[in-house]
Order: C-alpha cells, then structure tokens, then sequence
C-alpha cells in the first residue's frame, strides 16, 4: 500500500478529543503529508472520537462505512481516541475497514503505525505511557486565536458511569515549564486566548504549583489577552483558584463545573465525592470572588435507581444555582463500568421525558443570563467572519458569541455595548476603534 500524502482528521466528542486531533494533524503535517481540502478524498482517515456516550461511539463506525467511494475503493482509515483505547483488536474485527487502531496516549507513534499498515500490518496500539507523546510531538507553530492547551490528563475519580479512568489512564500533570513553552509557541503564532484542558484540569500540580499558580504564570505572557480552563471537578475547586477569579483580569468569568445530579443518593451511587451542599457551597465562594461569573454544568438524567424524587433534585439544584450554559444526556450505559451492571435501569421513555424537562428549564437559564447582559458594555475578540457583509463574530468573555458590524480582523478585540439577546447568541455594537492582534 503506498504511503498517504493526504489526511483528513475527524474528531467528535469533548475539547481534548478536538485538542488531540489538533496535535494529529501537526504530527502528519511534519511528516510531510498535507490535510486535504474540505470536500475532498483524503488517502488517510483518521476517526478521533469519545466513548463517555455510546451515541458517539456508534458515529465513529457509522462514519467508517460512509469512506468506501463510488468506485469501490477507500482511504487508510485509523481509529482513535477513546474508542480505540477501550476496544482495542476488537475494533478491528467489528470493522475490516479498520486499518490501524491507536489510543489517545499512544497517537505520536502515528507515524510509525502507518508504515506498518503500508507493510501490510493491521496494527494496535493502546498503551498507556504517561507523558511520553508530549516530548515527541512538534512543536506547535501556528494556531488559532483561540487554542487549546492540554494541561492534564486521566482521572482518578472513577466515577461509576464514566470510561475515562480505563481509557485515559491516571491523572498525570504535564510540568510547569512544559506548559509555559508551549504557551509562547502558541501566542507566538497568532493566539490571543488559551484554554487549558484536562479530564480534571483543577487537579493539575507540579510540586507545590496548582492550577492558580500556572494561570497567574500564563497571565504575566505579553501578548496573551484570555485564559480558561476546563472541565473541572467541584473537590478540586481549592480556594487559591477561587481567588484567581477574582484576581486575574485575563482569567474570564466562566466556570465549567459539572455536577451530574442534585441528589445526594444518585451522587453516591455516581461515586462523585461530593454532595449537592458541597457543590453549591464551591459555587458560593466562585461567586463572592467573581460575582459576574457565568456557571455551566453537566447533568445525566436516568441514572440507574434514579427516582422522580431524585430528578426533582437536579431540578431544584437547577433552579438554585442559575446556569448560562450546560450540557445534559441521558444516562448511557458504558461497558466495563460499575453503573452498567446497578439494578434499577431507567426506561428509555422516561428518561426522554426527563431530559426534555430538564433541557426546558436549562434553555430558559441560558436566554434570561443572555438577557441579563443587554446594555452592558464588554470586550469582544473576533474569532470568525459573519453570514452578513460587514459582520463579525467574537467572543463575550462568558463565552457567548456576539454578532457585530465592525472592519476589525480576526484576532482583533473591540469593544461593544450588547444590544439584543438572540437564543444561543448576542449582538453588540461598536463603541471604538478595535484593537488590533498583537497590541500591547
């Protein structure tokens, strides 16, 4: 088989899958080989998809039987991510189009796994080194202005529904000084906001250095406007990093912490370490610190043995905190975890049923936090073009998109005065001449 020159990366699932694909695509890129362009027939395929939902899971094989061309033929296809890791060889037998199966520890040797499959192999690779990609990655030259920064990955927790400790390995935090270069390089190539990732990213430590003291670190970095950081878990929440928010200009009022449930009985059976009071006493502090700040969550409905009385729970803890954001699924058995074999499984109906009520109450949240920013004034970095001439999109510092009619250029941040609340959005107006990327 000749070698790819082409490739295509597919990623789907959270922000360290779109991270690791990211990575990918540079690793193949200084190989020699180029990505194709959209709509086009790459010789390699790369699948880079999550397990936590079983949805996610059947997509990545849905979307191998798609590859196949007209004429028969199909590119190299590898699998990655957290599906690779978790099936393993299986992969392979579900699916002969698979050629190459590696994990998301594994995918520096990406290079050396397709000249296997060009010697006619049908390699796996899911082991689990800690650190070792990082050292053996390029350097990162050009990015977006807004980048991802992998801090931290694995998880200790072991919460009972989730594959991520069995997938992702232990939590392993990248060193301080390797973080800070690999900033430069980042900002050095056009990023004005960093957003730092781990499975638990509050958990990251270098010594006696927490995650406040990296971002207070990042935030010295000329050059580099905004600083965020997901996904957190609420016993990681230390109080140096609740100080942060209301310390560190750069670092945005945005906090992504999920939850799961309101019910203390669910939470235990989750294995999540902390209680709802728990939950709601980190939230009170963030919000003495930062009393701006916008609050998303994650939520699963129909856990096994959840009851209308624990869903009631969750709604009530809803009700309490107020969300600008949050994602919530229904419970997905995953195989290999704890959750999967409980009594008391919920029945698909009802779990629809609750998820479409939950969805009711978290979409209301999200327009009245919206709403709540109408009149105010706020700084905007442009990420994208508009569907309108003359209009460009940017970034609130909630992580809202705002539309807005300006001549600014990506990278630059302008300030507005909002003007409307649309659904999922905001438009602004122009108050000054933007600031352009790379103004101190």
């Amino acid at each position: 088989m000749p070698a790819p020159k082409t490739f295509a990366i597919k990623s789907f699932g959270c922000q360290m899958n779109v991270y690791d694909g990211e990575r990918m695509a540079e690793l193949l890129g200084a190989e020699g080989m180029t990505a194709a362009e959209a709509g086009t027939d790459a010789d390699l395929v790369v699948l880079n998809t999550c397990h936590i939902r079983e949805k996610a899971a059947e997509k990545a094989y849905s979307e191998v039987g798609r590859l196949r061309r007209e004429d028969g033929s199909r590119p190299v296809i590898a699998l990655a991510g957290c599906v690779a890791q978790a099936e393993g060889a299986e992969a392979k037998r579900r699916s002969k189009a698979i050629d190459l199966v590696v994990g998301p520890q594994a995918y520096h040797r990406l290079p050396q796994l397709l000249r296997e499959v060009g010697a006619g192999a049908r390699p796996v690779d899911t082991d689990l080194p800690p650190l070792d990609k990082f050292a053996a990655l390029p350097k990162r030259r050009r990015a977006g202005v807004s980048a991802f920064l992998s801090v931290q990955e694995g998880c200790d927790k072991f919460c009972t529904y989730c594959v991520v400790p069995y997938t992702r390995g232990a939590e392993v935090s990248r060193p301080m000084s390797d973080l800070v270069a690999e900033a430069k390089q980042l900002v050095e190539g056009g990023t004005r906001e960093l957003t730092l990732l781990g499975q638990n990213v509050n958990a990251w430590e270098d010594g006696t250095e927490s995650l406040a003291t990296l971002i207070r670190r990042l935030a010295e970095m000329p050059g580099l406007e905004r600083i965020r950081y997901t996904t957190s878990h609420p016993i990681n929440m230390a109080d140096d990093l609740i100080r942060a928010h209301g310390e560190v200009g750069k670092l945005m009022p945005y906090l992504h912490l999920p939850v799961q449930s309101g019910s203390d009985r669910i939470l235990k059976a989750m294995n999540r370490h902390h209680s709802a009071a728990d939950y709601l006493g980190v939230l009170d502090k963030v919000r003495a610190a930062r009393p701006d700040i916008a609050v998303s969550g994650d939520f699963i409905v129909g856990f096994p043995g959840e009851t209308e009385e624990d869903f009631e729970a969750t709604l009530s803890i809803v009700r309490e905190v107020g969300y600008a954001a949050a994602f919530s699924f229904k419970y997905s058995a995953r195989p290999g975890t704890p959750a999967a074999t409980m009594d008391g499984q919920v029945p698909e109906p009802l779990k629809d049923e609750r998820l479409q009520r939950l969805q009711s109450l978290l979409a209301e949240q999200s327009r009245a936090f919206n709403a709540s920013k109408v009149g105010q004034t706020t700084r905007i970095l442009i990420d994208r073009v508009g569907r309108r001439p003359g209009q460009m999109i940017g970034k609130s510092p909630w992580l809202q998109s705002v539309f807005v009619d300006t001549d600014a250029k990506i990278g630059d941040m302008v300030d507005v005065r909002l003007t409307a609340a649309l659904p999922n959005s905001l438009a602004g107006e122009l108050l000054i001449a933007p600031a352009k990327a790379g103004a101190q």
